[in-house]
This record gives structure tokens, sequence and C-alpha cells, in this order.
């Protein structure tokens, strides 16, 4: 299983919202789809799947505040 980890969105953001997810348990991505879309108090990022696979667990919900560096998702 591989994880989909928040990544550093740049200088003094140390969190972000989960605004929408675009991908839900079950569902087939490929490697560079669009999975999740995060908002801070700057911009709006979206990050992509890492891998290719089916997403398996999502650990926060819409509207969720996550830190930079957690788990956001699963993809097996």
């Amino acid at each position: 299983m591989v994880q989909v980890l928040l990544p550093e969105l740049g200088e003094g953001i140390t969190t972000a919202v989960i605004s929408c997810w675009y991908a839900k348990p079950g569902d087939v991505v490929k490697e560079g789809d669009d999975i999740v879309e995060l908002v801070t108090d700057k911009a709006a990022f979206n990050v992509s799947a890492t891998t290719n696979g089916k997403i398996k667990k999502v650990f926060s919900k819409e509207g969720d505040e996550v830190k930079i560096g957690a788990v956001l998702a699963e993809i097996a």
C-alpha cells in the first residue's frame, strides 16, 4: 500500500483544510490524477495520486484541517 501525504505547500504553511475529495474509497486512480483539493489561507492546491491503484482509505473528511506530512489516503 502507498500512502499519499500532505506535501509542503509553501513557506510558513503548516496546515491545510480538505476542501473536496475527487476520489473516494474504491475508486481506481492513475498516477498524476488529482484526488483531493486543499485550501490554505493563501491558495488552493490539488494533491495527486502518487501511483496507479485503488483508493483503499481516506483519513480525513471534507472540512478537516490537516498538518503538513499527514497521511491523506492509501492507494493499493
